[in-house]
């Protein structure tokens, strides 16, 4: 009887991480469900289940959460694509009309990331009395990010330089979640705002 304690003590072990392994397994694949059906409304559904699989598991089914969650990364693209356009006109590689249309879309990206962060402070303070209006302020918001990163790429249009397609890659980047965060917003405007949602 003795000898068999541990033999059942390395079996209940074998067992109760099976069963770990398992609900892991489950929860992963859960989260991966969860970003795949949030990002069916977008456009760029590729790039959204990509950008936006960290957030599947804690944004669950909660349209509320996938539309904060791609105004948030699209804030940090903004932000990294800024960064990039200062750099790009501090080291003075850009002439002529390429130089202003650079300072241009300095202009436009500082727009677009005011724009898409009102919206991320409505989207934080959702409320069932003022949602048709905070809806309306979002679309009008994030549409506004969305015009500006498009005025920035019209500023380069046709030309060949390497430095120049490059910004434009960066710039469509953003454009896309832009895009896909518009289209989660929308989303979340033919949904009634759930018990469950901040």
């Amino acid at each position: 009887m003795i000898k068999r304690i541990p033999h059942l003590t390395l079996l209940l072990a074998f067992i109760f991480l099976s069963l770990l392994a398992n609900t892991s397994q489950l929860i992963f694949a859960e989260g991966k469900d969860n970003v795949k059906e949030a990002c069916k409304v977008t456009r760029y559904q590729g790039l959204c289940v990509h950008s936006l699989a960290p957030f599947s598991n804690s944004a669950g089914r909660s349209p509320s959460k996938w539309a904060r969650a791609g105004v948030s990364v699209t804030i940090a693209e903004v932000e990294n694509v800024q960064t990039y356009l200062a750099n790009l006109n501090r080291h003075g590689s850009l002439r002529g009309r390429d130089k202003l249309a650079l300072l241009d879309c300095i202009e436009l990206f500082a727009d677009a990331l005011d724009e898409l962060h009102s919206s991320l402070g409505v989207l934080r303070k959702l409320s069932r009395s003022t949602f048709g209006t905070q809806m309306g302020d979002l679309n009008t918001w994030i549409s506004a990010a969305l015009t500006d990163e498009d005025t920035c790429l019209d500023g380069f249009q046709g030309k060949k330089d390497r430095k120049i397609q490059l910004l434009q890659n960066r710039v469509l980047k953003v454009y896309y979640k832009t895009s896909n965060a518009l289209a989660l917003v929308n989303k979340l405007s033919t949904t009634a705002l759930e018990s469950n949602d901040p």
